[in-house]
């Protein structure tokens, strides 16, 4: 049931705006107010739908109102009410976030549509919120351990801002994981998420990768072409392995943070960009600026959130929960009945030493369900998790 709130210092006009909505439909549960301060303390007691709010009203005016409401709960739509004589603030009220104004006396059919509209906007909302909020099950970080829910804890403070965070951590640990969860939980989850493996791009090609080239900017170079900074406008940048970035390009990167601009190989045309970075390494770059292989500076742009992704050997207590997450997900990717492991195989695996992380858990947990039995036994994981 929609609960509309109904601020009106005048009794008449407020009773008729009560009597309107509780006979229009059953499905509205409706209260009032005689004032904005009144209102406010029932806004903040009780979860409503929709509010009603007069704009002249005494002790608290219906722009204070708005303003307090978009403060404490933004979610909940404001319809203003005004005067003749408010047209100017309604339409003021507007640009503050109000969802729509009515004037006195109101329109039947005017009013009941605009509270349709609202509520049905305000469902839109909050499971917009809700999806947000949601991580594809393909990128689902498995784990309850205090170092896995310090990061699920960073990630829903960062994902909110445009932040760039440093990802650190050995490889095969889920850096990309990290970098996907920060991406679709933030504002920018409607732009594009593009990945740039540092690592697995020459050194002469990072810089027509990064930041795109013109025509003859190169040998190869036959046609103009677009970047990935320029392909991550509106979205997120993830520079996976930046440790592995030639000093040259690091320069340019640099200057991509610092004014938001780049230039594509070949040309010194500034292009705009608005992108979000996220970096990842598994090296220590703190030595590499030591050794003169990365830029101090760069480090300082990129660094301002740390994010430490530990190796599986120090959280072994999420084991039991990625063995079972893995076995799930292998079964259903091959079609096949999914297998349970034994107590004493799960054991086993915990005290492992996974030099090459989850990913390795991952590709022996894939062993053992092909070649195992039915259930996987303590002797399987003897006979095939070594090979």
């Amino acid at each position: 049931m929609a609960k509309i709130l109904v601020i009106e210092d005048e009794a008449a006009i407020r009773r008729v705006l009560v009597k309107i909505l509780s006979e229009e439909n059953d499905a509205y549960e409706v209260d009032e107010a005689e004032d904005g301060l009144a209102g406010i303390e029932k806004i903040k007691k009780e979860d409503f739908d929709l509010v009603l709010c007069d704009i002249k009203m005494p002790k608290m005016d219906g722009v204070e109102v708005l303003e307090a409401v978009k403060k404490i709960k933004p979610e909940i739509p404001m319809v203003m009410i005004s005067g003749h004589g408010d047209l100017d603030t309604a339409v003021n009220t507007m640009r503050l976030g109000s969802f729509d104004y009515i004037s006195k006396p109101p329109d039947l059919n005017r009013l009941l549509n605009t509270v349709r509209i609202a509520l049905d906007t305000k469902v839109l909302v909050v499971e917009n919120k809700m999806l947000k909020k949601k991580v594809s099950k393909k990128y689902e970080m498995i784990g309850d351990s205090d170092a896995i829910s310090h990061i699920k804890d960073m990630i829903e403070k960062v994902s909110a801002t445009d932040a760039r965070v440093l990802i650190t951590g050995p490889n095969g640990t889920g850096k990309e994981l990290v970098a996907h969860w920060l991406h679709q939980k933030s504002e920018r989850s409607k732009g594009p998420l593009i990945e740039v493996n540092c690592a697995a791009i020459p050194a002469e090609l990072i810089e027509s990768e990064l930041f795109g080239h013109v025509k003859g900017a190169f040998t190869s170079a036959v046609k103009d072409r677009a970047g990935k900074f320029e392909a991550a406008n509106g979205g997120t940048i993830f520079l996976d392995e930046i440790g592995d970035m030639s000093l040259s390009a690091q320069a340019k990167v640099l200057r991509a943070l610092q004014e938001s601009r780049i230039q594509r190989v070949g040309n010194d045309k500034d292009i705009k960009v608005d992108v979000r970075v996220v970096a990842a390494t598994n090296k220590n770059l703190k030595e590499e600026i030591a050794a003169g292989r990365f830029r101090e500076d760069l480090y300082h742009r990129l660094a301002v959130i740390l994010i430490k992704v530990p190796a599986l050997n120090d959280r072994r207590e999420d084991i039991p929960l990625l063995i079972k997450h893995f076995s799930t997900k292998i079964s259903e990717e091959q079609g096949t009945a999914k297998k349970e492991f034994s107590n004493k195989a799960i054991k086993l695996l915990q005290d492992y030493d996974w030099t090459g992380n989850i990913r390795e858990l991952r590709n022996v947990v894939e062993r053992l369900i092909i070649l195992g039995e039915k259930e996987v036994s303590e002797n399987d994981v003897k006979l095939f998790a070594s090979k």
